[in-house]
């Protein structure tokens, strides 16, 4: 088992930033795949950001390429995600999850999830 406790949501101006933070317990971190998903009211489950293991690969959706930027602390067993220039639509629940392989943008093939946080964004 694997439990991830996400942070840093908040309500903040269009153009702000926050910084997202997930941390692990229980088994072994170094070898999941770790991503970020969003859901907004009313829609899915999306894809944002995912990091290999090792930390060397990152694969981004194209919504947020060049404002987010996700990273891994494998000693820490935590993954952060930057956010910058924040844009109304980015208002959701941001879920970190992981998976054991490689990398995948499916919700549905992530074995671990945490229970979110908000970010809100006001125009």
């Amino acid at each position: 088992q694997v439990q991830l406790v996400e942070s840093g949501g908040g309500l903040v101006q269009a153009g702000g930033s926050l910084r997202l933070s997930c941390v692990a317990s229980g088994r072994t971190f170094n070898f999941y795949t770790m991503g970020w998903f969003r859901q907004a009211p009313g829609k899915e489950r999306e894809f944002v950001a995912a990091i290999r293991w090792s930390g060397d690969s990152t694969y981004y959706a194209d919504s947020v390429k060049g404002r987010f930027t996700i990273s891994r602390d494998n000693s820490k067993k935590a993954v952060d995600l930057q956010i910058n220039s924040l844009k109304p639509e980015d208002t959701a629940i941001y879920y970190c999850g992981c998976r054991i392989g490689s990398y995948s943008s499916s919700w549905s093939t992530y074995n671990y999830w945490g229970q979110g946080t908000q970010v809100t964004v006001s125009s």
